[in-house]
């Protein structure tokens, strides 16, 4: 690609930024879009078929990182040995919310983009996916807790569902809200030790 054509993209997707972001996905204009970048109707099919691909080309590589980052977390828990796991329970969780934290404070528009503006397309769907992931990861340690024998007592679904849902809102809220990073660390770690020591209080690991 030579400069002119990067030239030509990087009008299309900071004009395309903007335009989600202030309207949303399903009330943005691809006309609108092309005609502030500046650009033919041609030429910008000559990069992207439809509006729907151009937010995939905005939002995509961030949705894959956060879900990456959380999968590689319960990925490298559940390899743990199970006389291990309690003792680790909060260190990996804490390391990949760290990381997704930091991340996201790098690409703040981007993560605004996916959280706020992404109704119509699968991406709206990244906290209810991430609530999937950390539910299937939440029975396969009361499994582990039953092993060394330390069973938990059963959990209604609903309000599972609930508390983790809840659990993914509260951190995301950190980053739309846009705070000092340095706070929005403090925030961080009060947010894992409330959600930790209620989860160990529903588990029966703690009077």
């Amino acid at each position: 690609m030579n400069q002119g054509e990067q030239t030509t993209l990087d009008r299309i997707l900071s004009t395309a930024m903007e335009e989600f972001l202030a309207k949303g996905f399903k009330s943005a204009s691809l006309r609108n879009i092309v005609k502030t970048a500046g650009v033919t109707t041609g030429a910008f099919y000559g990069y992207y078929d439809s509006k729907e691909a151009l937010f995939e080309a905005l939002a995509g590589p961030h949705y894959d990182f956060f879900l990456d980052c959380f999968c590689r977390a319960q990925k490298e828990f559940a390899q743990l040995p199970a006389q291990e796991q309690p003792d680790c329970l909060t260190d990996l969780s804490g390391q990949c919310m760290y990381e997704m934290l930091l991340y996201a404070y790098e690409h703040l528009k981007e993560c605004k983009l996916l959280l706020c503006h992404s109704e119509g397309t699968r991406f709206a769907r990244l906290i209810d996916e991430m609530v999937e992931i950390e539910t299937e990861g939440t029975h396969r340690y009361m499994e582990v807790l039953k092993s060394l024998g330390r069973p938990s007592p059963p959990i209604d679904e609903r309000l599972e569902h609930i508390l983790i849902t809840g659990m993914f809102h509260t951190f995301f809220e950190l980053i739309i809200h846009e705070m000092p990073l340095e706070r929005a660390e403090h925030y961080l770690r009060e947010m894992r030790a409330f959600y930790t020591a209620g989860w160990m209080r529903i588990m029966g690991q703690q009077e």
